[in-house]
């Protein structure tokens, strides 16, 4: 009984010192309303005065090479798809149920806090380092002085993704210094799917969040989705699970096709344009008539825009981001839109002819999956000026522009 005794009465001393200690602590700490940064140095550019750049865009929209315009800035810190983690983290979630853990890594990014990935990082695993982060090895800020002596971040040129590698991974909290020192920061995603969701991060007063929404014709999205399905697999799985239950699908318009193995096997990368296509006529329908978080805070551009003027379209997106556009940027990008070929890798960015490759879906695509995209999309081809097709002569007719004046 006394043995006992004692033990409850040394577990209630080493509690109350527990408390006291806490009390300790508490009274020692900061309080703030922002996030706490432990044991960073002064930020050089607080994030209040910073401008804060979202690309919001889908999978196959031209968006790697719109991407390498900010990445290529000197004055931009640029992140490339930082959602990719959780999406592979946390499959097979579908891709609407990950929409609100996407916006509060966009939350912390934007404050500079890499702490984040750390979330996503494999159960007993490694800590992250500036390699480790999706599309790392691209990325001039992580391939270029400081953090590496392989590139200038201030000479305008892509990074050698085989030169990068070689460079010492860094730890987090060295790129979170780095991050700190940029007035810019851009992130360019493709899992965000509605701009509504992104209205928390617009509201914040202590964030100044533009969108750019980059769009491009469905069908060629379309097209260029099945000739890179083999890399989109669990993509368009957990954007396809997304589909409403509910809405009744839209039948194939040709009752006597024939599916043929080759249909079945695009039948996600297709479906997926239905999901893709309804959240993208929500963000057009918010920004027509736009709330006034969104006011002065949206742009949107079509690929089929940016890859026919490239000067006049960078210096417009720049402009909007209160960035300046030098000679070497706008030689880049005219540059990369003017090559004399196209690339057989489709997540590589290169030298190719875009005016050429924005109309490849009207000689690869047949009749029937035109027809699909179509009717999964119409509204938000409606929106961007895309015209739809009435037969197959007229797909096949390039002389023939199906780019309209959009809406917005």
């Amino acid at each position: 009984m006394k043995v006992l005794r004692r033990k409850r009465m040394v577990l209630f001393i080493a509690y109350i010192l527990l408390i006291i200690l806490t009390m300790l602590n508490l009274a020692n700490y900061k309080w703030t309303k922002e996030p706490q940064q432990c044991n960073h140095q002064m930020r050089s550019t607080p994030y209040q005065s910073r401008q804060l750049v979202y690309v919001l865009t889908t999978w196959r929209s031209g968006s790697s090479f719109f991407g390498e315009l900010f990445n290529q800035n000197p004055e931009v810190f640029f992140f490339y798809e930082p959602m990719w983690h959780i999406w592979q983290k946390l499959y097979p979630g579908d891709a609407v149920s990950l929409q609100g853990a996407a916006r509060d890594m966009l939350s912390s990014l934007y404050r500079c806090d890499l702490s984040v990935f750390q979330l996503y990082n494999s159960p007993g695993g490694k800590n992250v380092t500036s390699l480790g982060l999706f599309g790392a090895t691209l990325n001039k800020v992580s391939c270029s002085y400081p953090l590496c002596s392989a590139y200038r971040k201030d000479v305008v040129g892509m990074v050698d993704d085989k030169v990068c590698k070689k460079c010492p991974p860094q730890s987090l909290r060295l790129l979170e210094e780095e991050c700190l020192k940029y007035s810019t920061v851009v992130i360019k995603g493709v899992r965000i799917l509605d701009i509504n969701v992104l209205a928390p991060l617009m509201e914040d007063p202590s964030l100044d969040v533009k969108v750019i929404h980059l769009v491009r014709d469905p069908r060629a999205v379309a097209n260029s989705r099945i000739k890179s399905r083999h890399g989109l697999i669990r993509e368009n799985l957990q954007v396809v699970r997304s589909r409403d239950p509910k809405l009744r699908r839209i039948q194939f318009v040709d009752p006597n096709h024939k599916m043929n193995k080759k249909d079945g096997s695009d039948y996600h990368s297709i479906g997926a344009m239905e999901v893709i296509c309804d959240r993208t006529t929500k963000t057009l329908r918010t920004a027509l008539n736009p709330p006034s978080w969104l006011k002065g805070k949206y742009m949107v551009v079509r690929y089929e825009d940016l890859v026919e003027d490239p000067v006049k379209i960078v210096r417009g997106v720049y402009r909007f981001v209160n960035l300046s556009a030098s000679h070497d940027i706008e030689s880049f990008a005219l540059n990369m839109t003017s090559g004399s070929g196209s690339s057989s890798k489709p997540f590589i960015v290169s030298s190719r002819n875009a005016t050429q490759a924005a109309s490849a879906w009207r000689t690869v695509l047949n009749f029937q999956q035109i027809k699909q995209v179509e009717d999964y999309c119409h509204h938000a081809m409606t929106f961007l000026g895309y015209e739809r097709v009435k037969t197959a002569g007229e797909v096949k007719d390039l002389s023939k522009s199906l780019l309209t004046v959009p809406k917005l």
